[in-house]
């Protein structure tokens, strides 16, 4: 199948603001399919509220458009009822860490088959520009005029100490890491979570001073470095981008499957 063929065009122009980067991830999203080569019909897409869980709108796979930090559960249910399915969930600042972060921890430690596609903007574009659980100490956000003191949580040490065996990380100006992190996620049998950073030149940029599009992902190039790489060794606070965490561990659907096997040959 061709790209064009994974997405609805009848919802296009997109909704999101000039120079967002979740139409990078949409992007990246599809060629990382394409390059599967699955049927649309594999594939469930859920997602929650806000600017990233709209990427459920514009592809054309079988799609759950669900409430507020609850993608997760929802995902869980479906994956549950049909596990030969490819289930990936799409989420944000809150969706994932926020209101869904119980939802998130939980899924990490079960190994379900799900990938979780974390977009990390750093605040809640979608509701005015608050700051999220990603924003960090220091920034500026709408109902953080004088700076936020809490510190953000780390997606990465998050998902690994929460169990998940797929761990990585990437950017949206690294675009082709992008695209084959995606791909692997989805490949790996159990919960794969992948975190991408990515700009929101409309709230977290201008009251950052990042500056535009192009400066944010310029940014994002210059203060991130690959798994171990000598620049990371030279500068330690560089962010590492890579896969942090690849292992086998029986997967959740397959472990219930068991169970009904042994209630049913108990009868």
């Amino acid at each position: 199948m061709a790209v064009k063929d994974y997405i609805r065009e009848r919802f296009f122009p997109h909704l999101w603001c000039a120079g967002c980067g979740h139409g990078i991830v949409l992007n990246s999203l599809i060629r990382a399919v394409e390059k599967l080569g699955m049927s649309k019909n594999e594939i469930v897409m859920v997602s929650g509220i806000g600017c990233s869980s709209r990427i459920s709108g514009y592809v054309d796979f079988h799609t759950l458009h669900t409430i507020h930090g609850r993608a997760l559960a929802f995902a869980t249910g479906v994956k549950m009822s049909k596990p030969e399915l490819n289930v990936i969930v799409p989420m944000g600042d809150g969706d994932a860490l926020a209101i869904g972060g119980n939802h998130f921890i939980h899924a990490a430690r079960r190994n379900i088959d799900i990938t979780a596609i974390v977009m990390n903007n750093r605040i809640y574009g979608m509701t005015g520009g608050q700051y999220s659980p990603l924003s960090g100490y220091g920034t500026i956000a709408t109902t953080a005029p004088y700076t936020n003191i809490d510190q953000g949580f780390d997606v990465v040490d998050l998902a690994t100490a929460a169990g998940a065996t797929f761990v990585a990380r990437t950017t949206t100006y690294h675009v082709q890491q992008l695209t084959d992190l995606i791909r692997k996620a989805v490949l790996h049998e159990g919960f794969s979570v992948l975190e991408v950073m990515t700009q929101c030149p409309t709230y977290f940029g201008r009251k950052n001073k990042q500056g535009g599009a192009v400066e944010m992902m310029k940014y994002m190039q210059k203060i991130t470095a690959p798994i171990g790489s000598k620049a990371k060794q030279k500068n330690p606070e560089l962010i590492e981008r890579g896969v942090f965490v690849e292992k086998e561990q029986p997967e959740y659907c397959n472990e219930y499957e068991k169970i009904l096997q042994r209630a049913t040959h108990e009868e």
